[in-house]
């Protein structure tokens, strides 16, 4: 079986969900925005668009991303309570990028609301919700907040490229219980 990969469209947000057991034939595929944040909200999931205007040099720090966008950062902690911050981010040139992907490309869960804004480049979520799998494709400018609990993985692609602030209210941060499945070896990859 070939499955569709994610590489026709050059990173626009995109939903696709499917039935866990066909994941070759989505039953709901979508760019517009507000349709993303509808079927994602009905699914429990918050999706949002955000200005995503600083740029950054390849060797930009942690500090530096956080920086750019303080205001934001300081508004979600406050309001919902987060108690830890950091940025994820992958390049190409990372040599521990093959690592990385097969890391969290295995389905788990975490305690707390998974939140990313991403600030560069694209990737792709992984939400498995009751029958199905919603795939949600974020780009520069999109902030995802997977409920606790959710079963999901994410895909960086062969080749990352990609920024992400992550808000935590677990102190030591990204901690994961993975559930041991193969599912993710079964949808398509982000292969952009």
């Amino acid at each position: 079986m070939l499955l569709r990969a994610w590489k026709e469209e050059k990173f626009m947000s995109r939903l696709r969900v499917y039935h866990r057991e066909s994941p070759a034939e989505s039953h709901i595929d979508t760019a517009d925005g507000r349709q993303i944040a509808q079927h994602l909200d009905r699914a429990g999931v918050r999706f949002e668009r955000w200005q995503a205007a600083a740029e950054f040099a390849p060797t930009a720090d942690e500090a530096t991303v956080i920086d750019a966008y303080r205001r934001d950062v300081d508004r979600l902690m406050q309001g919902h309570g987060y108690r830890s911050v950091d940025v994820v981010r992958m390049l190409p040139d990372n040599p521990q990028k093959e690592a990385m992907r097969a890391k969290f490309l295995n389905e788990h869960t975490h305690s707390e609301d998974e939140v990313r804004f991403f600030v560069e480049g694209a990737g792709v979520f992984y939400l498995h919700i009751g029958d199905d799998v919603y795939t949600v494709r974020c780009e520069r400018g999109d902030l995802i907040s997977v409920p606790a609990e959710t079963t999901h993985w994410f895909d960086m692609g062969p080749q990352p490229r990609f920024a992400a602030i992550r808000l935590f209210t677990n102190a030591d941060g990204w901690v994961a219980r993975f559930t041991g499945t193969d599912i993710a070896q079964r949808f398509p990859k982000f292969e952009d």
